[in-house]
């Protein structure tokens, strides 16, 4: 047999152990470029090889082939940590337009998840959804802040298994560290990450920085999460992670402006409408003003506040107190 058909044999028993719906023969033939009888021959070949073939309900009428044998599962070992920080990579790719790379690192998921034996994949299948529903994105154009790897396993563990931390909190405003004892319900990664929990002294979930947080111990008491919390409705209240009371939003851009504006993501459900004159109206509901001027003030003249007000002033003012500021009195 030809390198190639090796090639294709070894990548398809990926593809049938690494797919949680199976794969069809219609998809052998599309994705190997073969006849439909050199696909069954490489369908035959695979269960020849690596073990037994199990049929998979879809619910589609056709014929779902997975691979059950644990005979790929030896190369490598991997976990929900690893495939949640792939995946986030994955999005954060797609955010930035970079959707064929996004695809690249897909084809790789697919591979990893076809390492674990059939029992261990739907553990890891519930750890990982787990893990999707308390991790989110909440993206901005500027600097990113690293967060230390092991406090990253240690807040991901307390989110799994439901457990309280307790770490010292630096204050923001108040320069004071003080103890904490929180539920984490999930993270959100932005221009600096925080950790989204719920404390004793509060109904509503709060965020903390990430980087405020030391000290930071996993507990052994265990709590309830809220069933209903979403940790991505919780992201879209804001422009980028302020948390503050939603108003609606409409920016108007002149038509020198409007085609870089058009591809921009100011936030996830905004809507685009474009004038006949050149001009752009983008339009959503967020809270966060003072993290909206940051950003809108990097556009200069090239963007009009239509409404709220209070946004429109604030703008104002933050510009006029950049002027004084930057004025040469000399």
């Amino acid at each position: 047999m030809r390198y190639e058909r090796v090639k294709d044999l070894l990548e398809l028993a990926v593809r049938m152990q690494g797919s949680r719906n199976g794969v069809t023969i219609d998809e052998i033939m599309r994705e190997s470029s073969v006849s439909r009888k050199t696909a069954e021959r490489f369908r035959d070949t695979v269960e020849w090889a690596f073990g037994p073939l199990d049929l998979v309900d879809s619910g589609d009428r056709k014929n779902h082939w997975r691979l059950q044998s644990g005979a790929l599962s030896r190369l490598v070992s991997v976990n929900a940590e690893d495939l949640i920080t792939l995946g986030k990579a994955m999005e954060a790719l797609e955010r930035f337009g970079l959707g064929g790379l996004a695809q690249g690192l897909d084809g790789l998921e697919t591979k990893l998840r076809a390492t674990r034996s059939q029992k261990n994949l739907e553990r890891l299948d519930s750890d990982l959804e787990t893990l999707a529903q308390a991790e989110g994105l909440a993206m901005r154009p500027g600097p990113r802040q690293p967060i230390d790897p092991s406090l990253l396993s240690l807040l991901r563990e307390a989110i799994l298994t439901a457990r309280k931390i307790e770490f010292s909190y630096l204050g923001r405003q108040s320069g004071k560290r003080s103890k904490q004892r929180i539920e984490p319900y999930g993270l959100l990664y932005g221009t600096r990450p925080f950790l989204v929990g719920k404390s004793s002294w509060g109904e509503e979930p709060w965020l903390w920085r990430i980087g405020n947080m030391s000290e930071v111990n996993l507990t052994d008491e265990k709590f309830e999460h809220d069933p209903d919390f979403d940790l991505q409705a919780f992201a879209r209240r804001s422009f980028g992670t302020f948390q503050e009371k939603p108003v609606q939003v409409e920016l108007r851009f002149r038509a020198d402006a409007a085609p870089d504006a058009a591809t921009f993501l100011f936030h996830p459900n905004q809507s685009i409408e474009k004038h006949e004159d050149g001009t752009l109206t983008v339009q959503f509901k967020a809270g966060g003003i003072s993290e909206m001027c940051w950003h809108l003030v990097t556009w200069g003249d090239s963007v009009k506040v239509v409404k709220p007000a209070r946004l429109r002033r604030h703008l104002a003012r933050m510009c006029e107190e950049l002027t004084v500021h930057h004025r040469d009195n000399g």
